[in-house]
């Protein structure tokens, strides 16, 4: 990637996307184009200080895409309606599966290489493994709506016949980090829990409803969005085989390891209570992930990755602590 290569990222205003805008300037990248419905106030210090050229709404990129054919170099897609407690399919149908075929569609038509957002929510209970594989993809049955806009915009992408010159689906496991602050009830566990030790001096974690899983039990691939950004950045860098690539740390870690080493991050004894999962959500609960990252591997992605305990004690003592943004 040349550095007076125009980059456009959607979502830009967004945790991982903002993490990625940032990142990029540091490497000397500064044509880039934010894509994103700019209107959200909590979003706004995300890209305080960050250097682009141009901002355009969502609902108007694909048009300016096509107006300004040559203009676009790289495309990271990473905007999305994130909420996983949102049921109306329709809501993620046009924003993540429509909106994503748009995308495709310009990046085929100009042959810009496309590195977009999938999630790590396609492959639903875990029950056919947590592996990148194309001819598992139409087993996978994800547990919400978000999950399924997701899949079906895999499954679509793999039956074109015309694709951009290199694509990556990216199937994000449960990230972490600074820029999430605006997330609300999606912001991580690490999120919410700092704010609870800072409140009460103890942090709260859902109680476990599966007898195979203890209270704090419940297992999931935690992986810090400077390991993201690095694995999406090489992706379009190097552009190994075009596919569906995990993007987490490859090692599952349970909730009370995390608690544990946030405790440990802020010098305190670890304080915990466990509450009942939301209903809402209790039925639709994975209680186990962990990414097979062989894929990436093998496609020569050497860098090793934060442990759960490093990316935490960064987060809390350059971030949360003082509340600063990247």
């Amino acid at each position: 990637m040349e550095k007076d290569s125009a980059i456009a990222i959607t979502g830009a205003a967004g945790f991982i996307a903002s993490y990625l805008t940032g990142y990029l300037n540091s490497l000397g990248f500064e044509r880039l184009i934010l894509v994103d419905d700019f209107s959200k106030e909590a979003k706004a210090p995300n890209l305080a200080g960050k250097k682009f050229i141009q901002k355009i709404h969502r609902d108007e990129f694909a048009d300016w895409l096509q107006a300004h054919p040559g203009s676009v170099q790289h495309l990271f897609h990473l905007g999305a309606r994130t909420d996983t407690t949102e049921m109306d399919y329709e809501v993620h149908r046009r924003l993540n599966l429509e909106y994503s075929k748009s995308i495709w569609a310009c990046c085929t038509a100009q042959q810009i290489p496309l590195v977009y957002a999938s999630s790590a929510a396609t492959y639903g209970g875990g029950e056919h493994g947590y592996d990148d594989r194309h001819d598992t993809v139409p087993l996978l049955r994800p547990l919400n709506p978000y999950g399924q806009s997701k899949q079906d915009f895999d499954l679509w992408v793999l039956q074109q016949n015309t694709q951009p010159p290199f694509w990556a689906g990216l199937k994000f496991f449960n990230v972490y980090g600074p820029n999430e602050y605006h997330k609300g009830r999606m912001a991580s566990v690490i999120l919410h829990a700092h704010k609870q030790i800072k409140e009460t001096g103890r942090a709260r974690l859902f109680r476990s409803h599966n007898p195979a899983f203890t209270d704090g039990g419940q297992m999931r691939d935690f992986v810090y969005v400077k390991d993201v950004v690095h694995m999406c950045y090489w992706l379009m860098e190097t552009r190994p085989s075009s596919g569906l690539y995990n993007i987490g740390s490859g090692k599952a870690r349970s909730f009370l390891d995390l608690m544990k080493a946030l405790f440990q991050a802020l010098n305190l004894p670890a304080q915990i209570d466990f509450i009942d999962t939301p209903p809402d959500i209790r039925g639709k609960y994975q209680y186990f992930t962990e990414a097979n990252m062989q894929k990436i591997r093998d496609a020569g992605y050497t860098r090793p990755f934060y442990s759960l305990e490093t990316g935490v004690r960064e987060y809390v003592s350059d971030f949360l602590e003082s509340g600063r943004y990247y």
